[in-house]
């Protein structure tokens, strides 16, 4: 009978969604409890693609896995899409984006189906549904009241393609994430979280974690922790100009001074700068730049000295220059920076540009050359006054204890991180539910009024001024004050994207609830994640970002743990045939519907988990997709060729139970293209012995995660599913007996002066005597050695035996 993969394929998908094996149920007691996590795919008009369905598969690999282990799963899908991919979308083709967004949802969903995922579809969300945002209003709400989201007014990163706000984790090299467009700097009134009040938190908390390195490296990296000193210098003019520094040691050092282009004091000392001018015009230069091009890009130093202004070092009572400079970011420290060109490379290019003078304040290197940085005990400090003589590492505390019994100086923590732009000028995201009443100020939306339904336009574009469509519409944005009763009007920045994104990860344990996002029961069954896998582009957006608001809703009682997953993983891309990303652009996105079609999704499956180690890169390859699908035929065809027997071949039992080892252990360890290798060897071992539909049982055990429709038709039809009763997906995952993974018997090889004559049948591990004294019993063996004297045997144990044999004299 032909493996006819299309009927097959589609015939489980329907029993799967109609009989609903797989659905999770929360207080289920009898059972352990397991919740695998992936990344929401974002609906933008592409459609599922091969780099969504590698982590997608895995993960469902895992959940199938756990499932037959006895645990009970929740595996949840759904669709995050309010935000700038689908917006962009719509407004590319003139499409609303209710109506992208409702139709990419029904793709994806069908590409969903197709791939034979084992989700809960019961627990479907949809973060642009009213019943979903409700909640995203509601945390928002619940910040707002504790002052964790506010309104400033500041530099933010400006698209000049998108029109809209970004936050630093979405500017990447420079240019918007999303679309590639110039990034500038804007002075623009934007809705805050405050995200830094959790950053010691958001560090420390990794410690207890099962995260990979490299994404705990990247949020420590990110969140940027130093302990330094605020030290307070003086400008000429009286004001004061406090600095932020971790080497508070090299004050004496200090031989100039650098303020940022943002820095409000330029402002306020316009009519004392004498070169006012220049300084204005570097001041708009730099607001063309972004943070990431000024910051890491910028190797090139420029700036303005200020001239009519200047700064007197607190420890030396010298007078030194100031400049303005677009690589002191106003969002960092304070927004000024000391110059100590002997011991900092930056401030010594800087310098050595500017032809400022270089004073060593740490004896050991040669500074005329470049900065001496090193901070260990080998640095002896000189020309420092009080210090002289002391170590770095000495010097350090006793700066910051002079500095603060002075009283210009503090101990002082600090992080790289800052607060969250959270509001968008869009109109595709949840609408902000507070109002602007000229009496009360902002006033939030009372509880039992959520959600703020997001109007019905005609028009969603981006405005040219920059403001939200929703702007335009005064007959919605006009409003009565819930605090006074007076006129007011509504906010009409939207959220970001990252809001729903941000905690959907609860409203799947509990998603028909309307009384709160998810019950206390379902929250302390199933928190907190147990595996999330994610890729590394999110580490700083997603991953950080959900486990701000859940230690948000952890601190006010509304979740009982501390953070949102228990484990993290990430995986690697798959890439076009000729090792670059896959992109329209270049024209090598692999559409998985094309692939399917012409070999069914279990070959689509197993490809995509074979073609490379999991969390690497790899290259894909239409070509290697048939042998796929050559090993899913040799299964079909064992199956139809099996003996009747329900029992295990006891010449395969040994290759049975090291398979479930191996396959077990590897699928725990996100090693399935090895799992795989171990699959393909069973099969081989398989034919050469022959094997019953007891042997075959556990192959199509183990198999079933990764071609879940051709083993459940294989089970049907070699009769399993009769015998239990249950699909193959409900069955019980094989265990395997340690002592069964090595073969009771072996097939021994007899050489004769390392020529082939023979095989033997051996216990496994027997003694050389009994080894050889059984290869002298094989007929042509006895005829080798016959007149000959055995003078030495070689074995290799429980492989092969060789006689070195020489006439006898």
């Amino acid at each position: 009978m032909k493996y006819d993969f299309t009927a097959i394929e589609q015939k489980w998908q329907q029993k799967w969604l109609e009989e609903k094996p797989f659905a999770a149920v929360t207080g289920d007691k009898t059972r352990e409890k397991f919740y695998g996590l992936i990344e929401f795919p974002y609906p933008s008009g592409q459609g599922l693609h091969v780099g969504h369905a590698r982590p997608f598969t895995a993960m469902d690999i895992i959940c199938r896995k756990k499932r037959m282990q006895g645990y009970n799963v929740l595996f949840p899908i759904g669709y995050d899409a309010f935000g700038l991919p689908t917006e962009n979308y719509a407004v590319q083709h003139h499409i609303h984006p209710a109506k992208v967004t409702h139709d990419n949802v029904s793709n994806f969903r069908k590409q969903l189906h197709m791939l034979g995922y084992s989700f809960d579809w019961d627990r479907e969300v949809n973060t642009t549904a009213p019943s979903y945002y409700k909640w995203t209003q509601w945390i928002f709400l619940q910040m707002f009241k504790k002052g964790l989201a506010y309104k400033a007014s500041m530099p933010v990163n400006w698209c000049t393609s998108c029109k809209i706000v970004l936050a630093n984790e979405e500017v990447v090299d420079g240019v918007c994430e999303r679309c590639g467009g110039q990034v500038i700097r804007k002075e623009k009134s934007q809705w805050m979280l405050a995200i830094t009040k959790y950053a010691d938190r958001l560090i420390d908390d990794l410690d207890d974690l099962d995260f990979i390195e490299r994404v705990k490296i990247q949020q420590k990296n990110w969140i940027g922790r130093s302990e330094g000193t605020e030290v307070d210098f003086t400008a000429t003019n009286g004001d004061k100009l406090t600095v932020y520094t971790t080497r508070c040691d090299t004050l004496f050092g200090v031989t100039y001074m650098v303020i940022s282009p943002e820095h409000p004091y330029l402002q306020q000392w316009k009519d004392q700068i004498q070169n006012w001018d220049a300084v204005a015009a570097y001041i708009e230069e730099a607001a063309r730049k972004s943070d990431f091009e000024r910051g890491e890009l910028n190797k090139e130093k420029t700036g303005v000295r200020l001239e009519g202004i200047e700064a007197v070092n607190p420890a030396s009572g010298k007078h030194v220059p100031l400049f303005v400079s677009d690589y002191v970011l106003m969002g960092y420290g304070t927004g000024i920076v000391m110059g100590v060109p002997g011991h900092d490379q930056r401030d010594w290019e800087f310098a050595t540009k500017f032809g400022l003078p270089i004073v060593e304040v740490v004896q050991g290197g040669d500074i005329t050359k470049e900065a001496f940085t090193l901070k260990d005990d080998t640095g002896i400090m000189v020309n420092s006054g009080f210090l002289d003589g002391l170590t770095v590492k000495e010097a350090i505390p006793t700066m910051k204890k002079w500095v603060t019994e002075q009283g210009i100086g503090r101990p002082k923590t600090n992080f790289k991180l800052r607060d969250w732009v959270f509001s968008r000028q869009r109109y595709w995201g949840e609408p902000i539910p507070l109002v602007n009443c000229p009496k009360c100020g902002w006033v939030p939306l009372p509880e039992e009024q959520l959600p703020l339904l997001l109007p019905e336009v005609d028009s969603y574009e981006v405005t040219d001024t920059g403001e939200s469509p929703l702007s335009k519409m005064t007959d919605w944005v006009n409003t009565t004050c819930p605090k006074c009763g007076g006129p007011a009007q509504r906010e009409t920045d939207t959220m970001p994207q990252w809001a729903g994104s941000s905690w959907y990860f609860l409203r799947y344990m509990d998603p028909h609830n309307d009384k709160a996002f998810a019950s206390k029961e379902a929250l302390d069954y199933w928190s907190p994640v147990d595996w999330y896998n994610g890729g590394m582009e999110h580490t700083t957006l997603h991953l950080l970002y959900s486990r701000f608001w859940h230690k948000f809703l952890y601190d006010i009682g509304a979740v009982p743990t501390k953070e949102p997953y228990a484990k993290r993983t990430s995986h690697g891309m798959i890439l076009g045939e000729g090792g670059e990303k896959m992109s329209k652009s270049r024209g090598n996105v692999v559409n998985p519907n094309d692939i399917v079609d012409q070999y069914g999704a279990d070959t689509m499956r197993l490809y995509i988990m074979f073609v490379g180690d999991f969390e690497k890169a790899a290259i894909w390859s239409t070509e290697a997709v048939k042998g796929s699908k050559r090993f899913l035929d040799r299964v079909w065809n064992l199956a139809e060729s099996a003996g009747e027997s329900y029992e295990v071949t006891p010449a395969n039992e040994a290759a049975i139970h090291r398979t479930i080892k191996k396959v077990t252990e590897d699928i725990d360890g996100l090693k399935m293209n090895t799992a795989i290798a171990a699959l393909m060897t069973l099969v081989n071992e398989l034919a050469s012995n022959g094997c019953t539909r007891g042997d075959l049982r556990y192959l199509i055990l183990l198999l079933n995660p990764f071609a879940p429709h051709i083993t459940e038709e294989l089970w049907e039809n070699l009769g399993f599913a009769a015998q239990t009763g249950k699909m193959c997906c409900q069955a019980q995952w094989p265990e395997f007996d340690e002592s069964k993974t090595v073969a009771s018997t072996v097939d021994m090889a007899v050489q004769v002066n390392g020529k082939l004559k023979g095989t033997v049948t051996m216990p496994a591990d027997s003694a050389e005597a009994d080894v050889v004294q059984a290869a002298l019993a094989v007929e042509k063996v006895a005829k080798a050695v016959e007149g000959m004297q055995v003078v030495k045997t070689i074995l290799v144990k429980n492989r092969l035996v060789n006689l070195i044999v020489k006439p006898q004299k």
